[in-house]
């Protein structure tokens, strides 16, 4: 099966070919056969009712300083495509959820992974809170008094923003820390959003767990530990990736969640996991994916494109000619 597949992402030129889960996903669909094409968000339209993208054709390789090679600029009619992958980073922003309202005309004729609908109503941040018994004590919020009366409860606490990724805007207050009034007026004069609040988990000090879950079904896990001094187990924030295997409790997590994932078609979905508490699910653009092959010899991006190609294939679609 030969297919027709453009990549929604950032520029490709800076990425970080042995950590970027992205360019391994082109990897694999180059090996595979497929024809890859790469553009960026600004470069998605609509016109008269179709949606395009001024794409480039793409070739990729893994070496460093010549990783890629990009063509001649085209517009493409993405009804013409066989997938889309849409894997620009956050921030989960009004310009990102735009480009979801204008994928949804294409998919899932043209299969776009993950599900514009289900992206767009999946913040990593909000979309964990229908599912009951898996986050730690949390406060969804803009009322100060709510926060502290959160704080006098539970001691140590986590603020973040809500529509907030790697790592960034992420602070621990602790009972006598007097900076949480100050905060707060950073958060408001920055953010529109409620803040989300969370009883701090020293679970973190021993790391993060990424688990990468392949059509609701989870397929491997990296722990990120966190420096000393430091609260965010982001490897943005310097975390240190370390190899790990699954608890029961995080089993049961995976298995609570999975068939939710499954049923939106969110394929490629990575989910943050501290203690026996879920944090986040990931579904804009997941990352680990590299972290977990080198630790545990697999190929998850191999599993991703084999859940694509079958999706795909099911769904008995042709390609425009």
């Amino acid at each position: 099966m030969s297919l027709a597949v453009a990549i929604q992402m950032d520029p490709i030129e800076p990425i970080d070919i042995d950590a970027d889960s992205s360019f391994v996903l082109a990897l694999e669909a180059q090996r595979r056969g497929h024809g890859l094409y790469h553009y960026l968000p600004k470069n998605l339209f609509m016109k008269n009712g179709r949606i395009y993208a001024k794409a480039r054709p793409l070739k990729v390789r893994r070496e460093k300083g010549n990783h890629f090679t990009l063509g001649s600029p085209e517009t493409l009619d993405l009804a013409t495509m066989d997938v889309v992958l849409l894997r620009q980073d956050p921030p989960f922003d009004m310009a990102y959820i735009t480009t979801t309202h204008l994928l949804e005309h294409v998919h899932p004729k043209t299969l776009v992974v993950n599900d514009p609908v289900h992206v767009r109503n999946a913040p990593e941040k909000l979309f964990i809170t229908h599912f009951e018994g898996v986050l730690p004590p949390t406060l969804i919020t803009s009322d100060k008094g709510e926060i502290e009366a959160f704080r006098a409860e539970h001691k140590n606490i986590i603020l973040k923003p809500l529509f907030g990724n790697g790592g960034a805007g992420v602070f621990r207050i602790t009972p006598d820390d007097e900076n949480l009034s100050s905060l707060l007026e950073m958060f408001t004069l920055m953010y529109r959003e409620p803040i989300i609040v969370q009883r701090y988990l020293p679970e973190v000090r021993k790391g993060d767990k990424r688990i990468i879950l392949v059509d609701g079904e989870a397929k491997g896990a990296v722990l990120r530990v966190p420096q000393k001094g430091e609260a965010r187990a982001n490897l943005h924030a310097g975390a240190q990736a370390v190899k790990t295997t699954l608890t029961r409790r995080e089993r049961e997590l995976c298995e609570k969640i999975g068939p939710a994932l499954k049923s939106r078609g969110l394929i490629f979905v990575g989910i943050d996991v501290i203690g026996d508490y879920l944090t986040e699910i990931n579904v804009t653009s997941p990352t680990g994916l590299q972290q977990i092959d080198r630790f545990d010899g697999v190929s998850l991006e191999a599993d991703i494109w084999s859940a694509i190609e079958a999706k795909r294939s099911a769904s008995g679609a042709s390609r425009p000619t």
